[in-house]
């Protein structure tokens, strides 16, 4: 430790401890502007300025180190004078137009200007300058005005070293020196990714967004993001019963990052579209009616349909709305149902995920945590575009890498993580199995496997092994189209780095074959001991804000709360006792199963909630075709959809920002939602809907007050949740399940000294080449996915005018080369064709996707890519081929 002396107070701190931050450590506060979390000193603002004493100048206390028998004064008259002098210079290059500012009432530098008294400072250095360098409004979200600059460089240093983007420097000198992307382009013709993180840091109004009220009492609520699996904290402005803007804080998940669409992506919330009363079905027709007369109809059909038999009723949860709905929902399903037909888009997504981890480990989900990147030595990403589909999670990975860590990529197109990746696989789609086997093959050539863990935790390896050595390298290499040295590169780099992570998603799981693949991740992990340990494990990230949560809640058809098993009777009986009915004993009918049931009259009452299956579910005319035939259904939602113009009944709900209750984010960390707005109208919490209705029929058990009330419901009937309620999330515990007791924060990481299931399960996995291969019909393969801006079937996004601007327009990436071949300029439309359908979009011309692909989204409604996906589904999971679908394309 160092001994030094400030203000006469004594104090020790580490070795290359700043001044500025030993100061702080013992209650000194001294002015800074530039200062910025942990990174390299900028000492730019100079506000910070010292006496050491013994130095031949002030110094800056933001980049000075501390040195053994150090005296500081922080306050004498030659440092207020130094002060003073710096607080005029930065006065007289700012515009003071306050009252419309951004920043107004929260202002760093308004803060400064406070110092005016202390320090006698006034606001010009003599004649004021009139300040007229251009506003820069190119981007759709946020304005830069270098008038209001006072360059210290924060955005520059979000940008560098935690959104990783590396766009902004300081461009010019002097007097017009300001801050722009390098050669100072525009900034909406730049790569910036409008995450607004340099808004988030900006001390001044400099950078602000386009849409905001300069209000400094206005009232602010801490809930959730309503969009993808990461699970970001988010603080909402809330004038006149609107969000008005959105920003994060330091700690949490995220800690102080957002993506375009956490940060601004929230007009949906009050906007004028918004369903505000119930909709009933007369003469093919949605007209309104009062919510008297809509319960009583769903009432009516349900109890109709339930006469029919145990598969008549089905319903469709939703992994958007909170736990609490999923919940209720699913226990309304099997007891005033009175069946298990009830699932959600997981069954899209990560059912895979679901089936392999549990057949593996013993639980399906994510092992380790976020925060744990900052720990590990390699980064393994496949099936994953992390950037985008997980943007916060893409900048920490990033973060890490350019502080040494080993990463790995293996993609078949071109993402931005590539760019960094020690190893990039551009393997072929639907070969994510050889990929993996042939990396084991590789480590187990080099005799790398981790001995000690194989025979400790694990079983299988005898079998796992037998069929590993009919495996080379080579062979898998040529499934995957890659060099081999290049998949023993990647193996053995995983295999020697002590801690390493691996992080796939959907390119993994959507495939005939994702269940395997996902228990190929699981045989790298136990080879190489890289799973039960901190900064370890295999890492599935859920697309959707509460994916995890709504599995964990009971909504899928063989799984009550807690992935308790229906075909278990003592789970049964337990259920029975808890909610005091009989349940079903039938095996529940799976998500893509519902709709063949509505499309062949087996199921006759069809309830959805918070999904929109007409754009989200593969080969959309088939699924248009059974809705077409469906006998009654009722749309529960907060727009009308694709989806409600089959809908016989639609029922109004709450969006996030209006109800309490909580998510459960990727890492398996559950989070309090707060109410923050009134709905519109006569919109409704999703729990209170089903609960009103089942009053209708008759049930006990769901007299519920509040989602506090079902919270509780659900610790009492779930193991994992045992220990988790409202009062703990308010009083700021953050915890991830399992969580098995009240004083419990549950576990940062799973599987630490044995696993789920005992002992860990090598399976073996062949490979089985998708269903859908180029032919001389269809010579081409179409992958789908998603994109940055958008949010699954782009309900929520397509209302913000600036994300509309950029993604409005559906897409077909294509390889310039490959469009040579066809004669198609890039913009050029073309319809992309089936044997399920066919779609019309615009042209991206991308050299990082290979000749014989094309990549759509499938964000977009009647012009999405799934009228082009379908097939066979896989045999365990139940999950349809996204990522593999032979395509011819026509100019």
């Amino acid at each position: 430790m160092v001994n030094l002396t400030i203000d006469g107070q004594k104090v020790s701190v580490e070795p290359g401890t700043t001044i500025l931050k030993a100061a702080r450590s013992i209650g000194i506060d001294i002015p800074t502007l530039c200062n910025f979390k942990d990174f390299t000193p900028e000492g730019s603002c100079r506000m910070c300025l010292v006496e050491v004493v013994g130095a031949r100048r002030l110094e800056t206390s933001c980049s000075t180190p501390v040195a053994e028998g150090m005296v500081v004064n922080t306050n004498t008259p030659e440092v207020r004078e130094a002060r003073r002098f710096v607080l005029k210079m930065l006065m007289s290059d700012h515009t003071f137009d306050c009252m419309t500012c951004y920043k107004y009432g929260c202002c760093e530098f308004v803060e400064f200007n406070a110092n005016c008294i202390e320090y006698d400072a006034v606001k010009a250095f003599g004649t004021e300058r009139v300040m007229t360098k251009p506003i820069d409004d190119s981007n759709p979200f946020y304005t830069y005005d270098p008038n209001k600059c006072v360059l210290c460089n924060r955005c520059i240093k979000v940008c560098e070293h935690l959104q990783c983007n590396h766009i902004l420097a300081q461009c010019d000198r002097g007097y017009e020196t300001n801050i722009n992307p390098v050669f100072e382009t525009p900034r909406g013709k730049s790569e910036c990714v409008s995450c607004g993180n340099c808004i988030a840091v900006c001390p001044t109004g400099a950078l602000a967004p386009k849409q905001f009220k300069p209000f400094a009492y206005a009232k602010t609520v801490q809930t959730v993001c309503p969009y993808c699996g990461v699970g970001c904290t988010l603080n909402l402005k809330i004038i006149d019963n609107k969000i008005t803007d959105i920003y994060s804080t330091e700690g949490n998940v995220n800690d102080n990052l957002l993506c375009v669409k956490g940060r601004f992506a929230y007009d949906f919330v009050s906007s004028p579209d918004r369903l505000t009363t119930p909709l009933i079905r007369k003469n093919g027709v949605l007209e309104e009616a009062s919510w008297e007369e809509a319960l009583n109809l769903v009432a009516e059909k349900l109890k109709e349909a339930k006469a029919e038999g145990p598969q008549a009723v089905a319903g469709l949860s939703s992994a958007r709305c909170t736990n609490e709905d999923n919940y209720v929902f699913q226990k309304f399903i099997r007891t005033v149902g009175e069946t298990n037909n009830v699932d959600h888009c997981a069954r899209l997504c990560h059912a895979s995920t679901v089936a392999g981890l549990a057949k593996s480990f013993g639980s399906g989900a994510m092992t380790n945590s976020i925060d744990e990147v900052d720990l590990m030595d390699v980064m393994f990403v496949t099936g994953s575009n992390t950037t985008e589909t997980h943007p916060v999670i893409g900048a920490k990975i990033k973060q890490r890498q350019q502080k040494g860590a080993a990463l790995i990529v293996a993609e078949p197109r071109k993402i931005e993580l590539a760019k960094y990746a020690d190893v990039y696989l551009q393997i072929k789609p639907g070969t994510n199995v050889p990929l993996l086997n042939g990396m084991m093959r590789a480590i187990l050539d080099a005799g790398l496997e981790d001995k000690n863990f194989i025979n400790e935790r694990t079983e299988g390896y005898a079998a796992f092994k037998e069929f590993m050595d009919t495996l080379t390298v080579e062979g898998c290499a040529e499934i995957c189209g890659v060099d081999p040295e290049d998949m023993r590169k990647a193996a053995l780099l995983y295999a020697t780095k002590d801690k390493g992570g691996i992080f796939y998603s959907m390119g993994v799981t959507q495939h005939k074959t994702g269940t395997d693949g996902v228990m190929s991740t699981a045989n790298l992990a136990m080879l190489t001991g890289k799973i039960g340990r901190e900064g370890c494990g295999v890492n599935p990230l859920r697309g959707q804000n509460n994916v995890q949560g709504a599995c964990d809640m009971g909504a899928l058809p063989g799984d009550l709360p807690g992935y308790q098993k229906t075909a278990n009777p003592e789970v049964v009986e337990k259920f029975e006792k808890a909610w005091d009915v009989k349940l079903p004993q039938n095996a529940g009918k799976t998500l893509t199963e519902i709709i063949n049931g509505v499309g062949d009259g087996t199921v006759k009452f069809l309830y959805v909630m918070g999904e929109n299956p007409v754009v989200s579910d593969p080969d959309t005319n088939h699924v248009k075709h059974a809705l077409e035939k469906a006998n009654f259904v009722v749309v529960q939602d907060i727009f009308l959809t694709e989806t409600t113009e089959y809908a016989d009944v639609v029922l109004p709900a709450f969006v996030y920002a209006e109800k309490d209750g909580t998510f459960t984010n990727t890492e398996r960390r559950i989070q309090l939602l707060r109410k923050a707005v009134e709905a519109p109208g006569e919109a409704k919490n999703d729990w209170e809907i089903i609960s009103l209705i089942a009053q209708k029929l008759g049930a006990k058990g769901f007299d519920f007050n509040s989602a506090e009330e079902i919270m509780d419901e659900i610790a009492s009937v779930t193991p994992s949740y045992t220990g988790v309620s409202h009062e703990r999330l308010r009083n700021g515990d953050r915890i991830q399940w399992p969580c098995l007791s009240k004083d419990s924060e549950g576990a940062k990481f799973l599987h630490a000294e044995k696993f789920t299931r005992g002992l860990g399960a090598f399976m073996i996995a062949d490979y089985i080449p998708p269903e859908d291969q180029a032919d001389e019909k269809y010579p081409l393969i179409l992958m789908t996915g998603r994109i940055l801006q958008h949010y699954h079937t782009r309900t929520m996004t397509m209302r913000t005018p600036g994300i509309e601007e950029i993604a409005g327009d559906p897409f077909v990436e294509i390889n310039p080369e490959t469009a040579k071949e066809y004669d198609i300029n890039e913009g050029d439309f073309i319809t992309v064709t089936s044997p399920r359908g066919n779609v019309s979009a615009k042209t991206r011309f991308n050299k990082g996707i290979m000749e014989t692909n094309l990549f759509m989204p499938f964000h977009y409604g009647n012009s999405g890519a799934n009228h082009l996906t379908g097939g066979e589904l896989d045999p365990i999971a139940k999950i349809p081929p996204f990522k593999v679908v032979k395509v011819n394309i026509s100019k």
